[in-house]
């Protein structure tokens, strides 16, 4: 007797099917009747979770079923494996585990055979399935996870919507692997361009981070090491507990000019008259980040230089560069410049030397008082209109005429140093007439919401590579830049895994 071809006639979506009526029959049902909102969804939650997983496996299966049909008929394509020898037996019902988003599914295919090598999957390449257990939709869905919140909170919400799809750990090595294509997508991106009156504002600053002590720089490790076996209640004062590795965080934006004058920043003593409100500053536009606790200060600032490059290439826009005093990144950003040919204008934070000249301002006066803050705002008001070194020298000699001690001394003697070492950056007058920025918002900004809001919660403790891959990946989502970095990163995941000529059947969306 002939026997029937029930491949021809059995649903591939029946289970699929089966398990939609049996949703339907539920939800019209009596008992369905009397549950309330709140039973409605948690049930569908689960019983469409699972509709959805079984859809996803009974594609995979006829997927499986197709290639399998195929092979039956005598299909022979010329399968070369990664090395680049053929694979001329084949095999079917090999199959794997894929944990999706919706649960986990089982992967059948063919597998193309060869003496001494390993077996090659042509519908792995068709599906770009990855080389671990994890789907795509999981990966992307841990990242989105991990960089906003703690790693127990990411694996939490992953497992509540997914079920127990993935570890803790690794979880953590997902967003480890999904930071390896930031650089090289940035590479590929290229800036909106902007007209030469609006200024270039690149502002760099650094953040530490609590580090286990493996992420320890050398130098902070020693320091540590020497401290280690004590049994001090708490640090001495100006003490530091070496548990630290500091992160270099630049930005660079566009911004129109909003020229002011000094008034419009320090107010007079009393307030406002009222007569004239304050005209605003400049506010940042089209503002990109990046932070790196591994590459050293030099290749970030490199890094924050290129897209200003690639911003303005022929350097016809003023490019100002706004930092908090430290030598180091003055002498870097010097060198930088001085590497492209091109003019910046660079700037101290505003908001550093008024912390300095609050500080001689209460040497002299009662802090909380009205003296004190109207000697405050006569200076900086005269180091805003360009005159720092006479205020640096003004206030030396009114410290020798009022005899001040030693320790008041101290803070208009630190006050001066800070001004007379920086009157190149000091240029204030130039940048209110030109409507440029003269503080560190942007950059204070960043350092906030990259490190201090996740990589600085309680009890946090960084390897030095977690660390690295969630602040970098928080800064390709804050530039806006996650989904087509995500599309990026896919493509280049595809090219490691099936680079052979001709497995080449994926599409790259990037």
């Amino acid at each position: 007797m002939t026997r029937y071809n029930t491949h021809a006639t059995t649903d591939p979506f029946a289970r699929s099917l089966s398990a939609f009526e049996t949703l339907t029959t539920t939800l019209s049902g009596s008992d369905a009747s009397t549950w309330t909102h709140a039973d409605l969804e948690e049930y569908l939650d689960a019983a469409g979770r699972d509709l959805l997983r079984l859809l996803l496996q009974d594609h995979l299966d006829l997927r499986a079923q197709r290639e399998e049909k195929q092979v039956r008929a005598g299909a022979r394509p010329v399968v070369v494996g990664p090395e680049g020898r053929v694979r001329p037996w084949r095999e079917t019902g090999h199959s794997r585990w894929l944990a999706s988003v919706f649960g986990m599914v089982r992967v059948t295919r063919v597998a193309y055979r060869g003496p001494s090598v390993g077996n090659v999957h042509p519908a792995d390449a068709m599906l770009s399935l990855p080389a671990g257990r994890h789907s795509a939709g999981l990966r992307r869905l841990a990242v989105t996870e991990a960089v906003r919140g703690s790693f127990d909170q990411a694996h939490d919400a992953i497992e509540r919507r997914c079920g127990n799809v993935l570890g803790k750990r690794r979880l953590e090595e997902l967003v480890v692997a999904a930071a390896v294509d930031v650089d090289g997508f940035y590479r590929t991106q290229i800036p909106v361009p902007c007209s030469r009156e609006m200024p270039l504002v690149i502002q760099v600053d650094g953040k530490g981070v609590v580090m286990r002590p493996e992420g320890l720089r050398e130098a902070t490790r020693r320091a540590a090491a020497s401290k280690a076996g004590g049994h001090r209640g708490r640090l001495a004062p100006g003490e530091k507990p070496n548990r630290k590795r500091m992160a270099t965080v630049a930005c660079v934006f566009d911004t129109r000019p909003a020229p002011r004058r000094p008034h419009d920043v320090i107010h007079p003593p009393g307030g406002r008259s009222g007569e004239r409100s304050a005209r605003p500053g400049p506010r940042a536009e089209s503002k990109w980040c990046t932070a790196s606790l591994v590459r050293p200060p030099e290749q970030v600032i490199a890094d924050v230089f290129d897209q200003a490059q690639a911003r303005d290439p022929n350097h016809l826009r003023p490019w100002v560069v706004l930092v908090d005093g430290a030598r180091h990144q003055l002498d870097l950003i010097d060198a930088e410049s001085i590497r492209r040919s091109v003019t910046v204008h660079v700037l101290l934070d505003f908001v550093h030397v008024a912390e300095y000249v609050w500080a001689a301002a209460h040497a002299f006066h009662k802090p909380g008082t009205t003296a004190a803050e109207a000697w405050a705002a006569d200076h900086l008001t005269a180091i805003l209109a360009g005159q720092a070194d006479r205020v640096a020298q003004e206030m030396t000699a009114e410290a020798e005429r009022e005899h001040l001690s030693a320790a008041r001394c101290e803070a208009v003697d630190a006050c001066h140093r800070y001004l007379t070492g920086h009157l190149d950056q000091l240029h204030y007058d130039t940048a209110l007439e030109s409507g440029w920025p003269i503080a560190t918002g942007a950059v204070e900004g960043a350092c906030r919401h990259l490190i201090a809001d996740r990589l600085d919660i309680t009890g946090a403790r960084w390897s030095l590579h977690g660390a690295e891959a969630v602040l970098r990946l928080r800064a390709v989502v804050s530039n806006g830049d996650f989904d087509p970095y995500w599309r990026f990163h896919a493509a280049r995941e595809h090219e490691r895994l099936y680079s052979t000529a001709g497995q080449r059947k994926y599409a790259l969306s990037a």
